[in-house]
């Protein structure tokens, strides 16, 4: 009877199995982490719909194409998240790359087809009878066989008990599975981290009351993530960062000896720094109130250690110090503002609407830019036009999902009502000159560290003040010098700066600096000048050129030097590193700077020979500097590169129209290329301003154009150049910043090449390394040289002071306003050509020239007599 019942029960197992078999297709591999790309239409259309708000841009999914074919693809969130998981399901296949089909420690069953959900129930209930326990897709091997079979994978970093489920249940880690399988298999696997962004702004140190009800802005609850992005649809958007290669990560760095549980930890921590330096890369950090970063400065140990011993090496109170310290905070420190940016946010959309005709963005370098954020804090370094710079930079940072920088601001902008508004738009503000502040210089150096060690960017502008001449002033290395010294004390693993370059078709500030270069004072900016802008408005100025510069990274940078670290190097070298650094970051300005029509114009016209001119002479002229600038692979303004014709006499006839060239009385206005034209003299400064934006790609090949004209003879070799060149480099070194990585022998040699393949001239057939000068190149020698002669004849000026005057004439003041008469009488007596060598600037940089070479005063005559020597052979050889 027994034999019978068993054989019975046998029977009706067997029939069990295989009516199981029949059901569960032969495999028990049926799981609900499991979601097919093959989706039912109807879901498929509702996550489309759904989802359809919330933006991927290309540059972020181009990230996927740079991964092997063969690669298998697991992409990371931070937290568990069945939004995010259906979300990127949705969106990769609508997109036609990998979806995550399978769902690390996902449940998606109601998803299923109605067919795959009865093969799970089953294949679990016949797990639970067979072997007393769920199916596991990991130890079944079912998850390894899929991604080998090509299908991509979603996992979570951090979830609700995650350590528990690991170290406490002792369940699978899917990290530490991920690297089992890794080891052995010959494949990659990538892991490849995902943010969505439901905000940009900044997380605050107190949670708000809604945080705390549905979740912060980083881990939104599902109400809040809906509500999100059903009012602001394209506001939430996805960044990808960095994919890790699973196989590098494994046979390289410290995880290489580690346990496969401590490979495990190790790699989840580097993804979640990754992730998050990513996400403080967008929102900037953590925002503390003004009063937090107060305390948190005022009561650091070096900072209360330099006010005991200011105390007692000065004789004063203790308090007083403390007291004294207090108010310089208040006198320097931002409110950063997060609403406050977003209201500017509009009304620099509106000014950029009403005042100019759009901005050109080189945005490919600026994602450089924005993922080289996740090593240190970045450092924008603009050129200085216009007060519109820090506007339009910041404006463009935020449309472009990057944090608006904490802003260097003079002090002279601090005025009221318009300071508040620049502290809660980031400005932070600085004295021009720190000379006896002792306190006050720690004070702002220790806040300039805390900035940086909360990770926030900052901007500021290397020449220290807007460019009244509209080429690049000399760096300024003061704020430079501090940034450098909080990276040596540890403030940030790196430091990353970013050159960049803010140009336009017309300056709105161009009349205030035609009068200031003739020698007027500087008004200082208040109220009134803010009501009086209102002018501007009904003006048009053309296009904005925002261009960035590929980041120097300050590690990378010590590394070329063979540095390992800051503190080992002396004080000395470390003044070497800042200075080389000061020019590298305004030459990598002068290489991105755009050139726009209205430059190449102004260029043409004044360095035109002719008393008169016709507009036919200025396209021949345009068209000598084209091919120069072709051949320097130079950025080009959108409007020369679209429409080259147009473009010039556009700017032409605007040039006629506001009066900078005049019609010469009896032409009759034919718009013919015989048309005579004579510049307006009253006007050339304003012409030699904007001939000045693009002047630094010139001036190499006005050096070698003046040193062959020099030699004064057809026939040369490149050797005999070499004096002239450097002369002339080093006699411009305040008006020009050198390239530090490039010698003068260098820019000779690629000038010279650049002339022959442009006819101007002929390698010798028998003599090496010689050239003759062609008929048509001298003439081309001559307009390249022209670019100089306005700086000859200002250092001409200045030159002729020193000759007149005796070394105690030294009072500033006395001395500049002497200088400008003196120009004036010369230029009436035709003792100079140019009226734009009347440049208070220019005067600057020559006196400050002269006396650096031991020129002050009638008494060093013997080296006056060398350089006026010099100079008025050179004169001899420049057009008039």
């Amino acid at each position: 009877m027994l034999k019978f019942i068993k054989a019975k029960v046998t029977k009706f197992r067997e029939k069990t199995k295989q009516w199981t078999d029949t059901i569960l297709q032969g495999t028990h591999n049926h799981y609900s982490c499991y979601l097919p790309k093959e989706g039912g239409f109807l879901s498929s259309f509702i996550f489309k719909l759904f989802f359809s708000g919330i933006e991927i841009r290309k540059e972020q999914t181009a990230v996927l194409q740079n991964i092997p074919k063969d690669a298998i693809i697991v992409y990371a969130v931070k937290y568990k998240s069945y939004f995010e998981y259906l979300f990127y399901h949705s969106r990769y296949k609508q997109n036609g790359m990998p979806p995550p089909e399978i769902g690390f420690d996902y449940e998606v069953t109601l998803l299923q087809p109605a067919a795959r959900i009865f093969r799970m129930i089953f294949a679990n209930l016949d797990s639970l009878c067979q072997n007393f326990a769920l199916p596991d897709p990991y130890k079944s091997g079912y998850i390894r066989q899929e991604l080998i079979a090509g299908r991509a994978a979603l996992l979570s970093l951090v979830e609700n008990k995650g350590f528990y489920r690991r170290f406490v249940k002792a369940d699978t880690d899917p990290l530490r599975y991920l690297i089992e399988m890794q080891k052995n298999i010959d494949r990659p696997i990538y892991i490849i981290p995902q943010l969505m962004f439901f905000s940009t702004r900044p997380a605050r140190s107190v949670p708000t009351l809604i945080d705390m009800l549905f979740g912060t802005k980083e881990k939104p609850g599902t109400l809040r993530r809906i509500v999100t992005l059903l009012n602001n649809p394209g506001k939430v958007f996805v960044e990808i960062s960095e994919p890790l290669n699973l196989s590098h990560f494994l046979q390289t760095g410290e995880g290489e000896e580690l346990s496969g549980e401590e490979q495990a930890l190790l790699l989840r921590r580097r993804l979640l720094t990754r992730m998050n330096r990513h996400r403080q890369s967008i929102t900037g950090p953590i925002l503390k109130s003004k009063e937090e970063l107060k305390e948190n400065i005022l009561t650091n140990e070096r900072l209360r250690d330099f006010m005991n011993h200011h105390s007692e090496s000065r004789k004063i109170p203790l308090w007083k110090v403390h007291k004294e310290a207090d108010g310089y905070i208040d006198e320097i420190a931002a409110k950063y503002s997060p609403t406050m940016i977003s209201l500017f946010a509009t009304g620099i959309k509106w000014l950029m609407r009403v005042m100019f005709e759009g901005a050109t963005v080189n945005t490919e370098v600026l994602n450089k830019a924005k993922n080289m954020a996740q090593r240190g804090p970045l450092i924008f370094i603009p050129c200085h036009k216009s007060h519109v710079d820090y506007l339009v930079l910041s404006y463009t940072l935020y449309q472009n999902n990057m944090p608006c920088p904490h802003v260097a601001a003079g002090k002279n902008l601090s005025f009221w009502p318009m300071g508040p508004f620049f502290r809660s738009g980031g400005a932070f503000f600085i004295r021009r000159s720190f000379r006896g502040a002792v306190l006050y210089s720690k004070v702002f150096s220790e806040y300039v560290y805390k900035l940086i060690q909360e990770g926030f960017n900052i901007e500021f502008f290397i020449e220290g003040g807007r460019s009244r001449t509209g080429k690049l002033l000399q760096p300024k290395l003061g704020l430079l010098s501090i940034l450098l010294n909080t990276f040596r004390d540890g403030a940030s693993e790196d430091m990353i700066f970013v050159p960049v370059f803010i140009g336009y078709d017309r300056v709105p500030e161009e009349s205030s600096y035609m009068r200031e270069l003739e020698g007027g004072e500087k008004k200082p900016e208040n109220f009134w000048q803010i009501i009086n802008a209102r002018k501007l408005l009904k003006k048009r100025y053309g296009r904005i050129y925002i261009q960035f510069h590929e980041p120097i990274s300050l590690n990378a940078l010590l590394s070329q030097n063979g540095v390992s670290s800051m503190k080992e190097m002396t004080s000395k070298e470390q003044n070497a590193l800042c200075r080389d650094l000061g020019y590298r970051l305004v030459n990598a300005i002068d290489r991105v700077t755009v050139i726009t029509p209205h430059a190449i114009v102004a260029g043409a016209i004044l360095n035109c020979s002719k008393s008169r001119f016709s507009y036919g002479d200025l396209i021949s002229i345009i068209e000598i500097y084209m091919n120069y600038l072709f051949s320097q692979g130079v950025t080009l303004a959108d409007t020369l590169l679209m429409d080259y014709t147009h473009a010039i006499k556009y700017v032409f006839d605007s040039y006629v129209q506001r009066k900078f060239i005049e019609r010469m009385p009896g032409d009759k206005g034919n718009q013919s290329f015989s048309e005579q034209f004579a510049t307006n003299e009253s006007r050339r400064p304003l012409l030699e301003y904007y001939k000045n934006n693009g002047i630094s790609f010139f001036i190499p090949a006005a050096f070698t154009a003046l040193a062959i004209l020099e030699k004064d003879a057809f026939q040369f070799s490149i050797a005999a150049l070499h004096e002239n060149y450097t002369f002339l480099r080093e006699f411009f070194v305040n008006e020009f910043a050198y390239d530090v990585d490039k010698s003068p022998e260098y820019f000779l040699e690629k000038n010279i090449g650049v002339f022959v393949d442009d006819a101007i001239l002929m390698p010798h057939p028998t003599l090496p390394d010689s050239y003759n000068v062609t008929s048509a190149g001298y003439r081309k020698l001559k307009l390249f040289s022209s670019f100089l002669r306005t700086y000859f004849e200002s250092y001409w000026i200045v030159l002729n002071f020193f000759m007149r005057y005796p070394k105690d004439f030294s009072i500033k003041e006395d001395r500049m306003k002497k200088i400008q008469s003196l120009g004036n009488r010369m230029l009436k007596r035709r003792e100079v050509e140019r009226a734009e060598s009347l440049s208070a600037v220019n005067y600057k940089n020559a006196v400050d020239f002269f006396l650096t070479h031991g020129i002050k005063g009638s008494e060093d005559s013997a080296k006056i007599e060398i350089y006026a020597a010099k100079i008025k052979r050179y004169l001899e050889y420049l057009p008039l």
